[in-house]
């Protein structure tokens, strides 16, 4: 297991305080100077599923409301709202500096039976054809500070490739959809529980750049300024993250200072896992100085 994984392993083991109460590391995620937003979403799902037996996951919905500090802990406050027959539901607040900085309901469901049907992958090459996220950000710390150098090339617990890589300081205008392959080693044997906090982490990462690809932008080239606003995600398939899952994404529509993604995820055998969608803010920054 790799520094990395097991720090991220240790930021989704929170510490409960009391019955519903829990408190989470902020620090040590995707992003330094914010709370990577997958990492909130897998604290907040965390939480709630402390409170519930033998069901799990099946759909998440979460807003983004403030940008979350990394310097401080976060407080995680779960509210039982329903324990029904089939279905659990859990209403989760993520709060820091006395504030909320993400709220989110989680519905569980126990094991049932029903009709099945599924979109197949996409026909994309498989992870191997693909280099590793950091071997194509070597090429850019010629043209960053020294100061983002290390940054851009710190070790990251969830292995990327990226289908369809585009140049972060010139990124030409292209089709919307956004692939890439991930996986994480060290979930090998992890449980359920942890393998859909893994991949609610994960969920988060290259989502909100499929807006950006029909214009032309990336978050280097500074004339966009953009941040998640909401996440909803929903659980097929069992998970097993340790093996390659291929993100499939989308952006059906951008406008309004707001960017609209949708995401598939199956796994490399073509079981379709979990679907995601997800609003950004795709504002245009304001010039400096």
């Amino acid at each position: 297991m790799t520094e990395a994984e097991r720090i991220l392993l240790e930021l989704l083991n929170l510490e409960r305080l009391e019955v519903d109460l829990f408190r989470g590391v902020g620090s040590g995620g995707e992003t330094p100077t914010r709370i990577f937003g997958g990492q909130v979403i897998a604290q907040a799902l965390s939480a709630a599923y402390r409170t519930v037996e033998s069901r799990s996951c099946h759909s998440l919905h979460a807003y983004f409301i403030r940008p979350g500090d990394p310097v401080k802990p976060v407080i995680y406050q779960v509210d039982r709202a329903r324990d029904g027959g089939s279905f659990t539901t859990r209403r989760v607040v993520a709060i820091q500096h006395g504030k909320q900085i993400l709220n989110m309901s989680a519905s569980f469901h126990i094991q049932d039976d029903g009709w099945e049907h599924q979109h197949p992958i996409p026909d994309v090459k498989g992870p191997e054809a693909h280099p590793l996220r950091n071997t194509l950000q070597q090429q850019y710390l010629s043209r960053v500070p020294e100061k983002i150098q290390s940054e851009l090339m710190r070790e990251r617990p969830i292995e990327v490739r990226e289908v369809d890589h585009q140049d972060l300081f010139h990124p030409a205008k292209t089709d919307d959809r956004n692939s890439i392959w991930f996986r994480m080693n060290a979930a090998d044997q992890a449980e359920p529980v942890t393998q859909h906090l893994l991949l609610a982490y994960a969920s988060d990462m290259s989502l909100l750049g499929s807006g950006l690809r029909p214009h032309g932008l990336s978050w280097f080239t500074g004339e966009v300024n953009a941040a998640s606003l909401d996440h909803a995600l929903w659980f097929h398939a069992p998970v097993q993250f340790q093996n390659w899952h291929l993100y499939a994404m989308d952006s059906p529509w951008t406008g309004q200072g707001r960017s609209f993604n949708r995401g598939s995820i199956y796994a490399q055998d073509g079981t379709l896992v979990a679907s995601v969608a997800q609003e950004g803010l795709m504002r245009r920054a304001k010039p400096k100085g």
